[in-house]
């Protein structure tokens, strides 16, 4: 079990907490969460985009003009791809971009990719994450005493209306519940602000 500092709101060091190494401190293994992440972006996808080919358009074969003798070049139709409103060639169609991930593999990728931010010193503990008012300025606040100058991810354990309301507005600051964090989101931002009691749901989910 590692031992990490536990900051409060206010970047000031309150204690201190116990991280489980089957979580923060696993083997990192770089081609598992690139594999992990990729198939995580293509089941985003929605698949539905479609473009009519030159058999799809409205339209018909008949020569637009004679064969010769008009200096323009050769024409068979006006549905071809080189035509003001013809078809496409090789139109997208609607299809399925979803890619099947192994519950084992995704889960040593998920404690692979918190393991590489562990090391690289970029997950920040604090003991909760809460506002009085929903007010923009008191979450400003918060990244400035962090120094969160990049994009920073927060993971709380439930939700809080205060809380999201006083996040919403802010572009460089988002909020994750700790039961639905994925890879994707985690190798996403350069900075992880975990509460003390999202990494418990976290560890407490990674038993299971």
């Amino acid at each position: 079990m590692a031992k990490v500092k536990l900051y409060n709101m206010n970047h000031e060091e309150v204690g201190s907490m116990t991280v489980s190494d089957e979580v923060f401190k696993a083997d990192v293994n770089e081609g598992l969460v690139h594999e992990v992440v990729v198939a995580q972006l293509a089941n985003k996808r929605q698949g539905t985009k479609s473009a009519l080919t030159r058999s799809e358009v409205r339209g018909h074969a008949k020569k637009p003009y004679r064969q010769k003798h008009t200096g323009n070049a050769r024409q068979g139709s006006t549905k071809g791809p080189h035509q003001t409103g013809g078809g496409v060639a090789f139109a997208p169609k609607p299809r399925d971009f979803s890619k099947k991930i192994n519950k084992q593999a995704k889960k040593v990728a998920f404690a692979s990719a918190l393991s590489g931010k562990f090391a690289a010193s970029e997950i920040v503990f604090v003991d909760e994450f809460k506002f009085d008012e929903p007010k923009t300025k008191l979450a400003e606040k918060f990244m400035k005493d962090f120094n969160l100058n990049r994009k920073a991810l927060v993971v709380v354990s439930e939700n809080n209306e205060l809380v999201t309301r006083a996040c919403a507005n802010l572009e460089n600051l988002s909020l994750q519940l700790a039961d639905v964090l994925s890879v994707y989101e985690v190798v996403k931002y350069p900075t992880i602000v975990m509460t003390k009691s999202a990494v418990k749901l976290i560890e407490e989910g990674f038993k299971e």
